[in-house]
């Protein structure tokens, strides 16, 4: 059982004008600033390039983010995965 911890199934994203942005199944913000928004969702990590962002609305409650600012790019990003494999890899050698 987790211990007060919710349970995503999704995670959607929506983008209103390229300068609002809504993404839920979100886990955590790592780190932000005007240009670069790092998050960890249920999908793996993800980052926001732009101009101007600001995380303005963050509930770890139900998993939601509500970004503004000039969005250039999303990604994702499976930094867990490949960290894991090169420590394997280096175990293996």
């Amino acid at each position: 059982m987790t211990e007060g911890k919710v349970v995503f199934k999704n995670q959607n994203i929506f983008i209103e004008d390229r300068n609002k942005v809504t993404i839920t199944g979100v886990e955590n913000v790592d780190s932000f600033n005007e240009n670069t928004i790092i998050l960890r969702t249920i999908k793996g990590g993800m980052t926001i390039k732009g101009e101007g962002l600001n995380v303005g609305n963050l509930n770890l409650d139900n998993g939601s983010v509500k970004i503004s600012g000039i969005v250039n790019g999303i990604a994702y990003d499976d930094k867990d995965s490949s960290q894991r494999g090169k420590i394997i890899g280096k175990i293996f050698k």
